[in-house]
């Protein structure tokens, strides 16, 4: 089987490539970016050389470099996004561009080049705020409340839409928030675990209340594996952890802090998000009825992230300068 994977040196990108190679050491992987800030090769240093895998730097906004790269191509898996809700509430230009156009780029190129199925990779931001309101199942209304989010759902209603009308072969993913290791130190998890190894605050916005459900690189990686070889075309599946309790993100900055060894007095109390929803929460029976669990607890994955960003300072270290550093100071100033 041949990949094109869109998107493949970002974060769960690059870990679900490792992972596909680990597992199916014979099928072989295209990993098309256009390496953005959060777009780094480093990621996938240890497998540059597996003459299953190979690189081509392009956009997939550039209808011609997309359909050049995509000979004897079987199925396309789209990481490529703009995901990062702060910066798109300072600027949306990028996250409209990729997160829309650019699915609408690789929809016809499924569709008139014969590709045999196309996994759109979403979040479960799309369904909005669910504070006293439940679970989120697969066929809720999308109500987002950022540019991220709208810009996500809008690309998922084109993709069902292509289905719908042309027969276009997708299945679409939304998980929850995803941790663990190269994760880009802007997110919340790695850019608390930096700052904290640097004996630095960490920024914790309004009152900390906000709910999240973690869920383990590794984990989405294997959901994502069970829905390629056996998801239905034209349907959507969730992915997440279910933790229970939930943590919000007050109890997550405790938990990192005592994880790194520090103590409470680390916390900075930054003004809140704007339109910051409050609480992510999906059903996941679909896909557990595919026999998918999550099998890393929270605390267990914590550990590891920790420990890798601990063991990988150089990694993080050549990222939290520069461009970084000037958005840093910008958005918690």
């Amino acid at each position: 089987m041949k990949l094109f994977i869109t998107g493949g040196a970002g974060f769960i990108g690059s870990n679900f490539i490792r992972y596909i190679l680990k597992k199916y050491p014979e099928y072989k992987i295209i990993n098309f970016d256009k390496l953005t800030y959060a777009g780094n090769l480093e990621n996938l240093r240890d497998i540059e050389n597996n003459p299953n895998y190979r690189f081509i730097k392009g956009d997939i906004c550039d209808k011609e470099a997309v359909r050049g790269a995509l000979q004897d191509v079987d199925i396309i898996i789209n990481f490529a996004a703009e995901t990062h809700v702060d910066r798109s509430i300072i600027n949306d230009d990028d996250f409209l561009k990729t997160d829309i156009f650019g699915v609408k780029v690789l929809l016809e190129a499924v569709k008139d080049l014969g590709i045999k199925k196309m996994i759109q990779i979403s979040t479960d931001e799309v369904y909005g705020d669910y504070k006293d309101r439940g679970f989120a199942k697969e066929d809720a209304s999308l109500l987002p409340s950022s540019p991220y989010s709208a810009s996500k759902a809008s690309g998922d209603l084109l993709c069902l839409a292509h289905h719908r009308t042309y027969g276009t072969p997708i299945i679409i993913t939304r998980s929850s928030n995803n941790y663990g290791p190269y994760q880009y130190p802007e997110k919340i998890i790695p850019v608390f675990i930096t700052n904290l190894l640097e004996d630095k605050k960490v920024p914790v916005y309004g009152d900390g209340a906000q709910i999240r459900d973690w869920l383990y690189v590794e984990d989405n990686c294997k959901g994502i594996d069970i829905v390629l070889h056996k998801g239905v075309l034209g349907e959507v599946y969730n992915i997440g952890a279910n933790q229970n309790p939930e943590i919000d993100n007050l109890s997550l900055t405790k938990k990192i802090i005592n994880a790194c060894g520090k103590n409470e007095t680390f916390i900075d109390y930054v003004k809140d998000r704007p339109g910051h929803d409050r609480r992510y929460a999906i059903d996941t029976k679909k896909i557990s009825d595919f026999g998918w669990r999550p099998e890393v607890s929270f605390e267990d994955g914590l550990t590891k992230t920790v420990e890798w960003y601990k063991n990988n300072k150089d990694w993080w270290r050549k990222i939290t300068s520069g461009e970084y550093l000037d958005y840093y100071k910008k958005q918690y100033s």
